[in-house]
């Protein structure tokens, strides 16, 4: 038997631990980890990817059923109207959100979003070697996608332009088109102030290309093609943006690192080259078949290489095309001169 009084000490001992317990302070809440951020694309990459696709379905729509100078003058003005650094920012951004499609690699990059600081060391390493993305669950997938997308515009636009440049033979059946073209030197600067102007690309495209970075409106991809590595620049920086917009380290404050991204070289000199030659061209030629022929071979099927190119596909071979007399009515051979018959010697 517990006496009473031991009792009444007990209890005063149990409320007493009782204040003391109630008077600790708590531990301390562990951290939340923030959420990962949502995937995003600055509005002004999306909008050079808008500027991109305007220009391609613009320009690979051009018809080579010409019937004046004005509709050929008309389809110049079209193909000659992009500036070389933005219509390569473009092509990359519109790559960028091509490999945004790809459910693998945006899983594949997601695993390193739900740390804040394994995000931005991931990111980080992005910024400083863009091919550091290829080692990312996904890539190969996503990879193949922007190749086959980019491929596929490089080649529709080729082909457009292989058809323009047989027109240049195939409209020298009408009149129209002998004629010189009048103006030559205000077409050829007309030209080059559209190839030195940005290209503002149409709202709703905007508008979609925006939605299908966020998954609201997927593109479709046509042709895709398997892929291994090596990729080229184009495709490896295109998955490279696409990366830092599922780190949420692509956006209008992280604009100047997403520019230095955007850059190759090699397709920069292939784009400018396409453009001296568009130049050049118009330069010398005089009649309209002949900026037809400008029109086709260096506005549009060269400028397409240099994209088949940047995509990694096979570029097209075209053989070197040498016109008949039959083929080309402006092409007349230089008449050989027979050397002057000898007088006889006189006799002495």
């Amino acid at each position: 038997m517990i006496s009473a009084s031991r009792a009444g000490l007990t209890a005063v001992a149990i409320a007493f631990a009782t204040i003391l317990a109630s008077c600790a302070e708590p531990p301390p809440p562990k951290p939340v980890e923030p959420p990962a951020p949502a995937v995003s694309l600055a509005p002004s990459i999306v909008e050079r990817a808008a500027a991109y696709r305007y220009y391609m379905d613009r320009a690979a729509a051009i018809s080579p059923a010409f019937v004046s100078g004005e509709t050929v003058a008309s389809g110049l003005k079209v193909a000659a109207a992009y500036e070389p650094k933005q219509f390569l920012q473009g092509a990359m951004a519109y790559g960028a959100i091509v490999a945004l499609q790809d459910p693998a690699f945006v899983a594949g990059v997601r695993q390193y979003a739900g740390n804040a600081q394994q995000r931005q060391q991931i990111a980080y390493e992005i910024m400083k070697d863009p091919a550091y993305v290829v080692g990312i669950a996904g890539a190969d997938s996503a990879a193949s996608l922007v190749k086959a997308a980019l491929g596929d515009d490089g080649n529709k636009f080729y082909a457009a332009g292989k058809t323009v440049k047989q027109a240049a033979y195939d409209v020298q059946k009408q009149s129209w088109s002998k004629a010189d073209v009048v103006g030559r030197e205000m077409r050829l600067s007309e030209a080059k102030s559209l190839g030195a102007r940005p290209v503002v690309g149409d709202v709703a495209q905007t508008t979609r290309l925006q939605q299908a970075v966020t998954g609201g409106q997927p593109l479709v991809i046509s042709g895709a093609t398997t892929g291994a590595p090596p990729y080229t620049p184009i495709v490896i920086r295109s998955m490279a943006v696409a990366a830092l917009a599922v780190l949420g380290q692509a956006s209008e404050a992280n604009l100047a690192t997403l520019e230095a991204i955007m850059v190759d070289p090699n397709a920069a000199s292939c784009a400018n080259m396409a453009k001296l030659n568009l130049y050049q061209c118009l330069a010398v030629s005089k009649p309209h078949y002949e900026d037809v022929f400008c029109l086709g071979q260096h506005a549009m099927m060269d400028t397409a290489r240099c994209v088949i190119k940047a995509s990694g596909q096979p570029e097209p071979f075209e053989p070197r095309f040498v016109p008949t007399v039959r083929e080309n009515a402006s092409y007349k051979p230089t008449p050989v001169k027979k050397p002057a018959a000898k007088k006889p010697a006189k006799k002495g």
